[in-house]
């Protein structure tokens, strides 16, 4: 009986042994399954994404420049000829041309609009033979957010309205119909008024605008003289004027006037009785 129950307590011992080194393996296994993935997981998190880079590179910059200069030059259209010169070689076109007198000057002012790529070029070389500029502001406003956000609704938009058009092929019901062709009008709206906006800004990046005012002093002798006849004849046209102005004051108050002289010979009159 005595070795029956030593046999029995034997085979217990074995078959626990037998199942904690099945459950080791097993574990084991799992360990060896699940290693593989995270360790391709965390390489997969490690490398770069190629898709970054490539949005970065299509992304241009839209740039709007513009330039106001105004200098003194010792010939007028020496400098235009310059001017118009440096315009055909930059492909740049004179789009408004004014020219003007005032008391000491003669002056020129042109708008010019520049290819952006010759923006800087032409201004180098409408500066040469100028000693300074009185004036001289350049500005670039960067608006490729603004292009950007339109260019993305403008996308939207354009997906809506197909979406409109796919459920107007479909559509049955005369209100129906009716009600869709209502929001494709709303939504076309929508696109070209976004399409217009695009099409001004890219006009505005693609060509820049200069504002160029130049000068030339009037000789001082000649401004004396001249200056000095306008001011007689000036003078005299203003005293004409103020003598008129007094005549048409008088005629405005004639009643008053004609009441005071009334007045007046009667106060005369009753003081020349008491005298008397």
């Amino acid at each position: 009986m005595r070795y029956i129950f030593c046999f029995f307590c034997f085979v217990l011992i074995l078959s626990g042994c037998n199942k904690s080194y099945e459950s080791d393996e097993s574990v084991m296994a799992v360990q060896t399954v699940k290693l593989p993935p995270k360790m391709e997981s965390a390489a997969y998190d490690k490398s770069p994404d190629p898709a970054v880079p490539a949005i970065k590179q299509k992304i241009e910059q839209k740039i709007i420049k513009e330039a106001t200069l105004r200098f003194e030059t010792d010939n007028l259209e020496t400098t235009f000829n310059q001017i118009q010169k440096a315009a055909v070689t930059n492909k740049a076109r004179i789009i408004n041309d004014s020219e003007g007198k005032d008391f000491a000057t003669v002056f020129r002012n042109l708008t010019v609009k520049v290819p952006s790529q010759n923006f800087d070029r032409f201004i180098s070389d409408i500066s040469k033979g100028v000693s300074y500029f009185e004036v001289k502001s350049i500005s670039a406003e960067d608006v490729t957010e603004q292009f950007i956000d339109l260019t993305s609704r403008l996308k939207t938009k354009k997906k809506l309205e197909e979406r409109y058009l796919e459920i107007l092929k479909k559509a049955n019901k005369v209100s129906e119909i009716l009600e869709i062709e209502e929001q494709i009008s709303t939504i076309r709206e929508e696109i070209e008024a976004k399409e217009g906006q695009l099409k001004y800004l890219e006009s505005r990046v693609s060509e820049s605008t200069i504002t160029i005012e130049f000068y030339k002093t009037i000789a001082e002798k000649e401004g004396v003289k001249i200056s000095y006849g306008s001011k007689l004849w000036t003078a005299i046209k203003s005293g004409f004027y103020s003598l008129s102005d007094l005549l048409i004051s008088l005629l405005s108050v004639w009643p008053f006037v004609i009441l005071f002289v009334v007045l007046v010979y009667f106060i005369r009159k009753r003081l020349k009785r008491k005298k008397t």
